[in-house]
């Protein structure tokens, strides 16, 4: 920062240091001291590792809800500092949290890029849109949008497989209903929290062929009052097994409250409801961060699309309970093996819809693009998917 420097100007301080210069040689010379010749100059040195050291990439993260939330939000920022530990000082990171799914996410943008950010992520489906605005004024930019479909020159997508970690939540709580009825908090119905609904169905009547699994929408990703309200809904009505597509740990706590039993979602939740834990299916997006900014550092980001599960280490499913049955624990590894080494296909026909629809073929295994357009409830899910006429 440059001192303000008041009634005088630069230019005159250096006169001044001028003249201070030339009287103290004078004196110097009528004291009868001889002047030395003064030392030659060092010749100049080859410039310094730290001199040509380049500067820290800047990378920027918006949240959609605190950091603090148990669950999405945290898993990124656990994402994030997984980026400052894998790189150092290579890197500087920074977050803007609770940043709505609505038009002031592209200011928001703007200002990270106006700060300097050279690698920005938006971890919300919701961000799309305001992205997508943003980024053609900012060529020099590399953006990468959570959950989405849309691409840029400069934009590409990640998302990760959650409906691998809803399967494996499944084959637990199929085999730990004693009702017969599973609940699911909805957060808001896109093909993403659709498809982990019908996984979390499939997995549980791999064990259990007579589940049923009943959903509660409340059309947010972050609102731990309505997410409570909702749990206590599907209590009431039956179900004894809970899940949520959620970003809190309110369904857990609700379940833990009436003596119920519930799933960690995104991130591993047993503190929030040790006795109602069942596990938690979480992410883990540093190896993807890891390598987004590596791509960055490197040169060789390029825009695309990636979807990564359990075989990239994005999804596990950890912590499990200790009541739950032995076999029911080794058919789990079992199935996360078979995602890890592909010889396991959670979408593979026959499947129905719960109209009686076949939607997927005998032996027939979706591709993602299938599965990016599931608009509708599979066999054993109640109800309709809301919007769907």
């Amino acid at each position: 920062m440059t001192e303000n420097i008041p009634k005088i100007g630069k230019r005159s301080l250096i006169q001044l240091a001028g003249w201070s210069t030339l009287a103290a040689a004078a004196a110097l010379v009528g004291c009868g001291k001889k002047e030395e010749a003064a030392p030659a100059a060092p010749a100049s040195a080859p410039a310094s590792a730290a001199a040509a050291k380049p500067a820290p990439l800047k990378i920027a993260f918006a949240y959609v809800g605190p950091v603090g939330d148990g669950g999405w939000t945290f898993a990124h920022d656990n994402g994030r500092k997984a980026l400052e530990k894998e790189f150092g000082d290579k890197i500087v990171t920074s977050f803007v949290e609770n940043v709505p799914e609505a038009a002031d996410a592209e200011r928001v943008f703007r200002d990270m890029v106006g700060q300097g950010n050279k690698l920005i992520f938006g971890t919300t489906f919701g961000y799309m849109e305001p992205m997508l605005k943003a980024a053609p004024d900012a060529k020099d930019v590399k953006f990468e949008h959570a959950t989405g479909y849309k691409t840029a020159d400069n934009l590409r997508t990640y998302d990760s497989r959650t409906y691998e970690g809803a399967y494996m939540a499944g084959v637990i709580a199929g085999a730990m209903t004693k009702t017969n009825t599973l609940g699911v908090v909805g957060s808001i119905p896109i093909p993403e929290v659709i498809r982990n609904i019908n996984a979390f169905t499939l997995g549980a009547q791999s064990v259990n062929p007579k589940v049923k699994t009943k959903v509660v929408w409340v059309n947010k990703w972050f609102d731990p009052p309505k997410e409570t309200e909702a749990a206590t809904s599907l209590i009431n009505g039956g179900a004894d097994v809970l899940m949520q597509n959620t970003d809190s740990p309110a369904v857990l706590k609700a379940a833990q409250d009436k003596g119920k039993r519930a799933f960690g979602w995104d991130s591993d939740m047993t503190a929030y409801g040790p006795k109602a834990h069942l596990g938690s299916a979480v992410i883990n997006w540093a190896p993807y961060y890891i390598k987004a900014t590596r791509d960055a550092l490197e040169g060789k980001w390029t825009t695309g699309k990636a979807w990564w599960g359990v075989k990239e280490g994005a999804i596990d499913f950890v912590s499990i309970a200790d009541d739950v049955p032995a076999e029911t624990k080794a058919k789990l590894e079992t199935v996360k093996a078979g995602l890890k080494d592909g010889s396991f296909v959670i979408w593979k026909g026959p499947i129905t819809d719960n109209t009686g629809k076949v939607v997927l073929e005998k032996d027939k295994a979706a591709d993602d693009e299938f599965l990016g357009g599931v608009k509708f409830f599979v066999k054993g899910v109640e109800g309709k998917v809301p919007g769907d006429k």
